[in-house]
This record gives structure tokens, sequence and C-alpha cells, in this order.
């Protein structure tokens, strides 16, 4: 009965939306209502069938009707409700017609005189019941006939409407995916957020304190008279080991998120990567839009990479770098015209490069045969 009254709510509720400011306020509710009632149907699915099932994440729904059409869950419940109204309603009357049928039969057969003669029981649809014989073998036969459907059919059809009201509330293939990349891209945000905001503290918080105390030690080196040798020397030794401090915390903040990045964006760093590079390099950089901070950090260092193995390791005269924005990743490759022949485990950096793209659960393919070119070819999923 819940089920026939579910679509008309919804309807209702759309409705009040169109023409009247009401249904903005009751659409969502009626949707977070849909869902606890569809998850709650999901559970009895699963404990007829005697399936273990993990819990269905109930995110919160974003905010107004927008937001709710927009939710892949929200729109599952919805093409299940109906279905279950298509498919549930006739498979629950077909199943209270064998039990209503027995019942029926086992109260009427016996009193069968009390109907008039010009309107007799009929058993089995069709056959008339006029004496107690009758009574006794056509209704024992139909008992029997609906009790045998009903210990039979009614299991299987309920087993069968559990199966597909699961199959309709768990996630397609598509949805599936489509999820796992939404997930992924919250996490590169949240990652590249992290990245920022420890970067922006240790330039403005650590490296600026570090840069006080060497200032300081220097001023107290200077006031220091000449005849205080052993101090001089703790204060000198002070004075360098923050100044080494320094170098080591700028080197950290470079491996973490290169400042050029936050301040020329992708394109404008590895323009001046390839600019100071130890060999000729060419970029070429296509429409990259907005792209998750750690994709940007990892493509600045694969690349700053590659160029450095290119001017130690493969005698290229010419090194030529493309970026370029596909099929919700980015395609960083390098190719350069040295020897070839690289081996990823002497220390060429390839195996550092692969764990930033394995990080990233993006793929890596290198090609350098002896007498080259090395070609290197990175995708980094950066859907969002």
């Amino acid at each position: 009965m819940v089920t026939m009254l579910v679509p008309p709510i919804l309807a209702a509720a759309a409705l009040s939306t169109a023409f009247g400011g009401l249904g903005f306020v009751l659409f969502p509710r009626a949707m977070a209502g849909l869902r606890r009632w569809a998850e709650w149907h999901r559970r009895r699915a699963a404990a007829l069938l005697g399936r273990e099932i993990a819990a269905r994440r109930m995110r919160p729904q974003e905010k107004g009707i927008r937001g709710v059409l927009n939710d892949r869950e929200a729109r599952r419940d919805v093409r299940w409700v109906f279905w279950n109204v298509v498919t549930g309603i006739p498979a629950g009357m077909a199943a209270l017609a064998c039990v209503g049928t027995v019942v029926f039969t086992t109260v009427a057969a016996p009193l069968w005189w009390v109907f008039p003669q010009e309107a007799p029981l009929r058993l089995l649809g069709v056959v008339p019941v006029t004496g107690w014989g009758g009574a006794l073998a056509i209704g024992g036969v139909q008992v029997a006939v609906f009790a045998a459907l009903a210990y039979w059919a009614v299991p299987r059809l309920a087993a069968f409407h559990a199966t597909r009201c699961l199959a309709a509330l768990e996630p397609s293939a598509e949805d599936r995916l489509a999820e796992v990349t939404e997930s992924r891209a919250g996490v590169l945000d949240a990652h590249g957020a992290e990245l920022r905001r420890i970067e922006r503290d240790l330039h403005d918080g650590t490296q600026a304190r570090l840069v006080a105390i060497a200032m300081r030690l220097g001023v107290a080196r200077e006031a220091l008279p000449d005849d205080t040798g052993e101090l001089a020397d703790l204060l000198r030794e002070a004075h360098e080991g923050a100044e080494e401090a320094m170098t080591e915390l700028r080197d950290v903040i470079r491996t973490m998120y290169p400042p050029i990045l936050a301040d020329r964006g992708l394109s404008g760093a590895l323009a001046a990567l390839t600019a100071r590079a130890g060999v000729p390099a060419g970029i070429e950089v296509g429409e990259l839009g907005r792209l998750p901070a750690a994709v940007e950090a990892a493509a600045y260092f694969i690349v700053a990479e590659s160029l450095t193995n290119a001017a130690k390791h493969s005698a290229a005269t010419q090194v030529r770098v493309r970026i370029t924005r596909a099929q919700g990743g980015l395609l960083v490759e390098v190719e350069d015209n040295g020897i070839g022949g690289m081996d990823e485990t002497r220390g060429t950096g390839v195996m550092g490069i692969r764990r930033r793209v394995a990080a990233l659960d993006g793929t890596l393919n290198v090609s350098s045969p002896v007498g080259g070119p090395t070609a290197l070819s990175v995708e980094l999923p950066c859907e969002s």
C-alpha cells in the first residue's frame, strides 16, 4: 500500500515545485524519505535471499532540487520505486490470490448449501457445487492446486522480486566508475589543498622564523669582541646551521609543491623549467583547464626529472615536451634524441617517476631502444 502511495507523493512534490514555492521544501524531503524507504527494502531483500550486503553509503544530498536531481542514488531510488509499483503489486496480488483461494475454498466448500440453486458455488472457476461429493472432491482439488502453487511459486516469486530489487538499487558498473572517479577527484583536490597549506605554512611561518634566527645570529657574531674565539665559533656554527636548515627547507618546499606553480600555473612553470634546462628543450602546452594541485605538482616533477635524465644520461641535443588534456586525464610526453638504452635501475630517476605516477593511479610508458630516441609518456587521471 505504501509503495503505491510513493509515486503520487513524489509527483505532488514535483508539481508543487512547478506551480508554487512549497515544492522547494517538500521535494528534497520527499526524496530523503524515499532514500530511507528504498534502503529498508534493500535490507529486507538481502535478508530474504540470505545475502550479506554492505551498507549503502548514505551520503548527504546536495541542497536544493538541482542537487537532488544530480544525485545518482536519488535517480536509482526513483527508478526503483516505479519499477516496484509496476512489478511488485502484481506479484503481491498473485501471492495473495494463491493464499486467499486456499482459505476461501476451505471455508466456502462446506457451506455449498448456503448458496441458492440458481447461483451455486463454483469451484475451479467453472464447476458448480450442488452436493457434498462435489464440495469435497472439487474443493479438495482446488485447495491442493492452490496450496501447491502457494508453496512452490510464492517463495520463488518473492526471491525473484528481491533479486530485482537489489539489482535496481545497486549501482551499475558505469555508476561505480563515476563514483570512483568523483571520489578520486575529491581526494586529489583535498591532497592538493593540503600540499598548498603545508607549503604556505612552511614558507610563511617556519622559513620566516629561520631567516630571523639566522639574521640575529649574524648580528650577534658581528657584535662580539675579537677576543671571544670559542663563543664566536659557536655562533658561526649556529649561523651556518640555520642557513643550511633554510636551504634544506627550501628544497623540501620545492619538492612538495613548487612555489612557481602557485605563481605562474603549470604552463608558466614548465616554460620556465624548459628554459633553464641543461639541454635545448621545446615545449607545447594545450588547453589544460582546472587541474588538481597534486596532478600539477606531479606533472612538474615528471618533466623536471625527464629533463635532468636527458642532460645527464642520454647525450641528447634536443628535448620535446608536450602537455595535453584528453579523456579525463593529463597526458605528459617527453622525448629526446639521445642515445637511448635507458636502464631504470641505474639512478635515472624513472623509478621515482613511477612512484609518483602510481600514487595518483596513473600510467607510465617508457620507450628507450639502444640508439634512441627515448620517449616517456605519462597519463595522470584528473577528471572532476
